[in-house]
């Protein structure tokens, strides 16, 4: 039976380490990062592959980095056959990827080359791109740069969000990893070398602040901005100061956005700024972007419970002309 050591952190991780638990390959030992404090009161909370070992009575490990003398050992000492990597969150040295003799396989949440980095799907969303999925990768020392072995591809739809893409591709991982192990140790694997530049912009990690909303984009811009964050950083702005976060929008067609945009400029005939308020009924609330309007769908204000526009437009007296952000 060959053996695995898994590497991998967040739910996504955690989908392709229960693959390979339900395989016939045996998982000796499972890397991943350290707790962390999560919440306001900060309470440690494990990583999903964590309590996904633990769960199975797998070993698990968790350093600050990975590329320290006494974890090449520990690698050394339990002779994998492979290295299965996926969503980890360090970068692998090459004194590690030497280790197996089958490699060091990277499930990656993008067709490579594109959006090489450790947030394709949100980035891929973002842009506007209308196909993803996942590729499986022999590892290198590069940042995502390895040789392909196997891609699937997905369609992506107009109303796909973050979430609801990492769900897609979580399932199709699994399955697409196992059939790439299997061509490995029958030796009908190809090897796809990667050109050296990728066709997209690295998929930089996203932080918090990543989800503050510029509302000098575009319109639809921001519409995918609120799809594609849905999960993790958020997509928010503020109003009177306090944080409203924005669960649902859509960008207001071209036509009814010019006029909304006339109306607010009045007989001085100025240009709405951004963010400002261009329309705010029982049911509706639409700001302007740097160019069309915004369309606001569902909210969630500071210490509150989602809901939707209407609910919000009950309870808080949002006028026309006023301006949403800092």
């Amino acid at each position: 039976m060959p053996s695995v050591v898994f590497m991998g952190t967040p739910d996504f991780a955690a989908g392709v380490l229960r693959s390979l638990i339900d395989s016939e390959y045996e998982v000796t030992a499972v890397f991943t990062q350290p707790d962390r404090p999560k919440g306001r009161k900060g309470v440690l909370q494990m990583p999903p592959v964590k309590e996904l070992a633990l769960e199975n009575g797998i070993p698990v490990y968790q350093p600050e980095k990975i590329r320290k003398e006494e974890n090449v050992r520990i690698l050394e000492q339990l002779k994998p056959d492979f290295i299965v990597v996926a969503a980890f969150g360090q970068i692998i040295p090459q004194s590690i990827l030497d280790i197996p003799p089958y490699g060091c396989l990277n499930v990656h949440a993008s067709l490579l080359p594109a959006w090489r980095g450790a947030a394709p799907i949100q980035w891929s969303i973002l842009a506007g791109d209308q196909v993803s999925g996942v590729t499986i990768m022999r590892m290198d020392a590069g940042l995502d740069t390895g040789d392909m072995i196997l891609k699937k591809e997905v369609a992506i739809r107009r109303d796909e969000t973050g979430d609801s893409l990492f769900e897609v591709l979580m399932e199709m991982a699994s399955p697409l990893l196992l059939e790439a192990m299997g061509q490995i140790l029958d030796n009908r694997a190809v090897y796809t070398a990667q050109p050296e530049q990728s066709p997209t912009p690295y998929a930089k990690m996203l932080k918090r602040q990543s989800g503050l909303i510029d509302w000098s984009c575009d319109a639809v811009y921001l519409s995918r901005m609120v799809r594609a964050f849905d999960a993790w950083p958020g997509t928010y702005t503020y109003v009177n100061g306090k944080m409203l976060k924005i669960w649902k929008a859509e960008p207001v067609p071209e036509d009814e956005a010019e006029q909304l945009q006339s109306a607010a400029s009045g007989s001085d005939q100025r240009a709405a700024a951004p963010g400002e308020v261009l329309y705010a009924g029982k049911k509706d609330l639409i700001l302007a972007a740097g160019t069309g309007a915004l369309r606001i769908l569902e909210v969630q204000p500071e210490g509150k419970k989602r809901m939707d526009t209407a609910s919000f437009l009950r309870g808080y007296h949002v006028q026309t002309g006023e301006c949403f952000g800092r």
